[in-house]
């Protein structure tokens, strides 16, 4: 059309300048002047053009209107008989023009009136405006639809094509797909054995078939596939499906498994495993990756495990203490063997020292040295409750300190590290040492949780034990060559003892009595502890103030907060928490206080709030009736309001 209507333009005025080039030529055949013939042609040619220009007009009129009336009409025909529903949106954003197709599923639309952000929303046509590979979603009629948009330019007047795909059974096979994806569980008893001791000749089979008979039934429930790949350990397969069914009932599972009667004075609890994932083996992968963190944090919960993220549920039940001191034992013996290995020992706990973590790594520097090695206690700061206690470390000269910036110095392949009262990567002193160990022990009491510290030669980790000075008490009595330890490592190890249970008060159960009584028998006394752990005057006004401006809810919770910076807040926070507790109605109690580099959260529980899994939400941790966090960039009244959302949240969940 555009070629047709240049040649229509261009040859009047070719030909008309080929008329008076004849004429001029005929003109000077006739012998006229120049002067005559030349003014005489030019004449004629702006008349000639003038004359074409005027009947020209017309005709382009007349062509660009038919070329309009047929690009008009193509485009009404490639719209009307489009397969797909689509519509014309001009640069106001109205409907210009649509097919039967989209009056179908929109008959409420009317050109010109109805905008196409009344259909798909203000925000779905921007996010079209501005990416041509982005789709919007709409549902209408029973029917899903992917909207996309081509623009013509990115001018912002610029009309556009809105086109809609029908994607209602795609999305039906991919919601079948995606519910029918293999999910993977482990379940474990964790107190099995326990449970079968308790229990007479005539009721051991009784409680074993009860236990098969509960977790059969979950795995009906579920219609999956149940393995019992050992004695009460089971792997059930189930389709994604049913895993809504199971987290909205709040693993309902875990209450049936404490509901069991048995003939012990404690309930049965079961540690769960869940792996969500694209394919089986991964599943599987993340199943026991998720067993693992369950059990490691103490057992009687679910544990799901997905690309991302790690979810915890259950956790309602204090740790049954384990009456069987074999393990201690055995770990005993290998703990010597490496570090008999060994050509040096470094022993590392984590930052902000605690008399629990300084106690049990001076502990092992007395193995270490006592087994003829070269040792070394790696460390930086410490909480400012240790103040007296290091003058007397440091004046004694009986162990040796590195900084963590010095330790890699001390570091070869034949370099044992032994970590102390943590397992998680971010919390030790120094995590280089971490990634150059070839040798590692981890010896901790708390609760499992993601971000542990991966490679470790042997793994010490009890949750049930009250304390890690705990646990390395017990490392020490199976230590043959250790006949008697000195008096004030005995005393940081009671210390460490005393305030991880508050005295005996949390925490505490028959081998915290024992450990307790074998320091007694190696020279540690009460009053000399209890003169370790006194605060100063203004350390008790702050506790006082806390305890005096708490607030208390209904349904007996306390929250209070240590106004100011304080770079013994740790220290002082956790005391009041734990005399916080102390008042009637009081079943568990939050304090707030910041130090110069952070804000930190003291959490404490008689153990039906499972503070655990509050301060998780934080990025802290520790056990169910004892927890803490520690939180970067923040505020304490920004803890605080969070701190308060979690715990409606979490009562929530309860009722």
């Amino acid at each position: 059309m555009g070629r047709i209507i240049l040649v229509r333009l261009v040859r009047p005025y070719i030909i008309a300048a080929l008329v008076c080039i004849g004429a001029i030529y005929a003109l000077q055949l006739a012998d006229i002047a120049w002067d005559y013939t030349c003014p005489c042609a030019i004449i004629a040619y702006c008349i000639f053009t003038a004359f074409f220009f005027a009947v020209q007009r017309k005709m382009v009129a007349s062509l660009l209107q038919t070329a309009h009336d047929e690009i008009e009409e193509t485009l009404r025909f490639s719209i009307s008989n489009n397969p797909l529903p689509l519509c014309l949106v001009n640069g106001e954003g109205a409907v210009a023009m649509a097919n039967e197709k989209f009056k179908a599923i929109f008959p409420d639309s009317k050109v010109f009136k109805t905008g196409v952000a009344d259909i798909l929303g203000e925000e779905s046509v921007a996010a079209l405006r501005a990416d041509p590979d982005v789709e919007a979603r709409i549902a209408k009629g029973g029917s899903e639809y992917a909207v996309r948009a081509v623009y013509v330019s990115p001018a912002k007047d610029s009309s556009a094509m809105y086109y809609f795909f029908d994607v209602t059974q795609y999305e039906a096979l991919k919601k079948v797909f995606e519910e029918e994806k293999p999910t993977c569980m482990y379940l474990v008893v964790d107190n099995y054995e326990d449970i079968l001791q308790a229990s007479t000749d005539q009721t051991r089979g009784v409680r074993a078939t009860a236990i098969e008979n509960a977790v059969r039934k979950f795995a009906e429930d579920l219609e999956g596939a149940l393995l019992r790949y050992r004695e009460a350990s089971w792997q059930i397969v189930f389709a994604r499906k049913h895993y809504n069914k199971i987290e909205d009932g709040g693993f309902s599972i875990l209450d049936t498994a404490r509901s069991l009667e048995n003939d012990a004075d404690f309930p049965t609890s079961f540690s769960i495993g869940i792996g969500l994932a694209d394919g089986p083996a991964l599943a599987e992968e993340y199943a026991d990756y998720a067993l693992d963190l369950a059990r490691g944090r103490g057992g009687d919960q679910a544990v799901v495990k997905t690309q991302d993220r790690v979810s915890y549920f259950g956790g309602k039940v204090q740790v049954i203490e384990n009456r069987s001191k074999g393990k201690s034992r055995v770990m005993s013996h290998a703990i010597r063997r490496l570090i008999g290995e060994s050509k040096n020992v470094l022993i590392m706990g984590h930052r902000q020292a605690d008399i629990d973590s300084l106690g049990a790594s001076i502990a092992m520097y007395r193995m270490a040295v006592t087994h003829k090695k070269e040792a070394a206690i790696v460390q930086s700061d410490y909480n400012r409750s240790l103040d007296d206690v290091m003058q007397i470390v440091r004046e004694s000269g009986n162990y040796n300190f590195v900084r963590p910036e010095d330790a890699l110095s001390h570091m070869d392949s034949d370099t044992l590290l032994i970590v102390i009262d943590t397992h998680i990567a971010d919390m030790v002193e120094e995590p280089a040492l971490l990634a150059k160990a070839e040798k590692m022990i981890l010896i901790d009491h708390h609760r499992k949780r993601e971000n542990v510290i991966e490679g470790a030669t042997l793994t010490f980790m009890e949750p049930n034990a009250s304390s890690t000075s705990e646990l390395v008490t017990e490392l020490l009595q199976f230590d043959e060559e250790i006949r008697k330890l000195n008096k004030f490592e005995a005393e940081l190890l009671l210390g460490g003892i005393f305030i991880d249970t508050n005295f005996f008060s949390v925490k505490t159960g028959t081998r915290t009595f024992e450990a307790a009584a074998w320091l007694r028998m190696n020279g540690a006394e009460t009053t000399t502890v209890r003169q370790f752990l006194r605060n100063d005057m203004e350390d008790y006004r702050q506790r006082a103030n806390i305890t005096a401006n708490a607030e208390f809810t209904n349904d007996g919770v306390a929250i209070s907060k240590n106004e100011g910076i304080h770079d013994n807040a740790q220290i002082i926070i956790a005391q009041a928490a734990d005399e916080l507790l102390d008042i009637k109605g009081v079943r568990a109690s939050f304090v707030v206080g910041a130090t110069k580099k952070e804000v930190v959260v003291s959490a404490r529980s008689l153990g039906d709030v499972n503070v655990q899994v509050i301060m998780e939400k934080f990025g802290g941790g520790g056990h169910l009736t004892m927890a803490a966090a520690q939180i970067k960039d923040t505020t304490i009244d920004e803890v605080i309001t969070k701190l308060k959302k979690i715990i409606r949240e979490a009562e929530g969940e309860k009722k």
